[in-house]
């Protein structure tokens, strides 16, 4: 199936985890990654993104609510009757086995004999590792560890796979490519997958769709671009992306049962804030350069803005290329058209406005 028309592959109903003396990492969380999807939980730290996978994979018990998989209701089931397979930032590889033992250690002790060897070989093809079958881990470098650990999730062919944050101790060159990777095999092997990540830029990249998760809620779900163009809330917002620039306002709300004026919160993404020089018109937002940031495709001006437009805050500009701005340099700052983002001052909900 494709598009909404997929099943469920996972769904948390009302999930809570309360630890002992009562703190609750998990609330009443309501979740579908759907069938075959690669889905990414994303969140600040304790926001409750590991606790959540944990719950899924029968490592914490659920508090209150019901966790199915694969259409199947396994809250009261031990992580072995899930079928589910879990890669965690400790990459928990047995030492003292070969690459192609520890891959098909998953399905033995299952016992699972039939087509092992053929299954192990067809993803060490896939995942680029197939002439250190007769290694040791230690004798590959951290790459290709976390090769053979995705490897070991994925041989078993599981109804679902979890990741818990497994690149974030790679360097940036190795977990693009393995980012790259991975998307690849989730796509050519359709596994229901959750992706646990505290980078924005990696859930951008990997998810098919998003899942923003803060003190053990989800604030929103939705594809790469709709979290980005339409978030809903100014915690969202401001999550992903370079940092979102804020600014007071007012304005009116556009409601069925009629308009209503309210203190409003302007937010606009530092790539739709266009800088030039100077401005004798006082109606345009007017600010000092004060640091540059070049950082080869593109650069970040930060301007501080004039006292009495702005209460002295600070926005920043991200132009393609190397922009030439000095420091101390006068500047005026446009908004690009229709890249507004309105939020309710009070609630910090997103708003549909007319600006007054």
């Amino acid at each position: 199936m494709r598009g909404d028309d997929r099943m469920a592959g996972i769904e948390l109903r009302g999930v809570s985890r309360v630890f002992p003396g009562g703190g609750k990492v998990v609330d009443g969380l309501d979740l579908v990654v759907r069938e075959a999807e690669l889905l990414c939980l994303v969140g600040p730290s304790g926001s409750g993104k590991t606790t959540t996978l944990r719950v899924v994979a029968g490592l914490e018990e659920a508090s209150s609510g019901s966790v199915w998989i694969d259409g199947r209701d396994v809250t009261k089931l031990p992580p072995r009757e899930r079928n589910v397979a879990m890669v965690f930032q400790g990459l928990g590889l047995y030492e003292h086995l070969s690459v192609e033992e520890n891959l098909a250690f998953g399905m033995k002790v299952r016992g699972q004999e039939s087509g092992v060897r053929s299954q192990v070989e067809e993803i060490a093809t896939q995942l680029g590792i197939k002439q250190f079958l007769a290694r040791k881990p230690g004798e590959l470098s951290g790459g290709e560890q976390q090769r053979v650990a995705l490897g070991r999730a994925l041989v078993r062919q599981p109804a679902a796979l979890l990741l818990d944050e497994p690149l974030s101790s790679l360097d940036p060159p190795l977990r693009s490519e393995l980012r790259r990777l991975l998307k690849e095999q989730s796509r050519r092997l359709k596994v229901t997958t959750v992706y646990v990540t505290h980078d924005q830029a990696e859930a951008m990249s990997l998810g098919e769709r998003i899942a923003v998760i803060r003190a053990g809620k989800i604030e929103q779900v939705g594809t790469p671009e709709e979290i980005y163009d339409q978030p809903r809330n100014q915690f969202v917002a401001g999550f992903f992306g370079e940092g979102m620039n804020w600014g007071k306002g007012s304005g009116v709300r556009e409601q069925e049962s009629g308009d209503r004026s309210q203190e409003t919160v302007l937010g606009v993404r530092p790539e739709d804030v266009v800088l030039r020089r100077g401005s004798e018109n006082a109606k345009v937002i007017t600010g000092t350069v004060k640091n540059v940031q070049w950082l080869g495709s593109y650069t970040i001006v930060e301007v501080e803005l004039e006292q009495e437009q702005t209460e002295n805050i600070t926005w920043l500009s991200r132009a393609c290329g190397r922009a030439d701005f000095r420091l101390g340099e006068r500047v005026s700052l446009e908004i690009a058209a229709g890249k507004e983002h309105w939020f309710d001052a009070a609630s910090g909900e997103r708003m549909s406005v007319r600006k007054t």
